[in-house]
């Protein structure tokens, strides 16, 4: 495979913007209610393997293993409706994520049950950060970093 370009170092203010993103996300998913950190990983990396970016699969199933997250679940996370182990919240997450990461239409019941679970503020942090895995899984994609070598901090 031909070297790829580091993204890192040749636009370091851009990739900034969307670390400043991520740092937003961890603080607004500390913090809230309704959302968390173990939804917000397995969101992140449910919709790295409908991407297919392997390095972003591989990140994602450490941190959330980091974070406590049991094995089984990160390795069934890919036929979580046939699941019984998430809870009702991290389903609507997923299904919320999963029809955002496909670019299908919002529904009028997805829509409410996604704000009845979540409230206003998580709900839209969710959407947004939907949004900010995508972007990383193309940007990753497109430059293709060596995968395996990612370790949580």
């Amino acid at each position: 495979m031909q070297k790829r370009l580091s993204y890192t170092d040749i636009a370091p203010k851009a990739i900034d913007i969307l670390y400043a993103q991520e740092a937003y996300f961890h603080e607004q998913f500390r913090q809230s209610d309704t959302m968390n950190m173990i939804i917000w990983e397995l969101v992140k990396l449910r919709v790295s393997q409908i991407n297919q970016c392997a390095f972003c699969i591989d990140m994602h199933s450490k941190d959330a293993l980091k974070l406590g997250e049991k094995p089984e679940r990160i390795w069934g996370l890919s036929a979580w409706k046939d699941m019984y182990f998430y809870s009702d919240a991290e389903q609507v997450a997923l299904g919320w994520a999963e029809l955002l990461t496909a670019g299908l239409p919002v529904d009028d019941d997805t829509y409410q049950l996604t704000l009845d679970t979540f409230g206003e503020k998580a709900m839209v942090n969710l959407t947004i950060a939907i949004n900010a895995i995508n972007s990383w899984n193309r940007i990753v994609k497109a430059f293709k970093p060596q995968v395996g070598g990612y370790q949580p901090k």
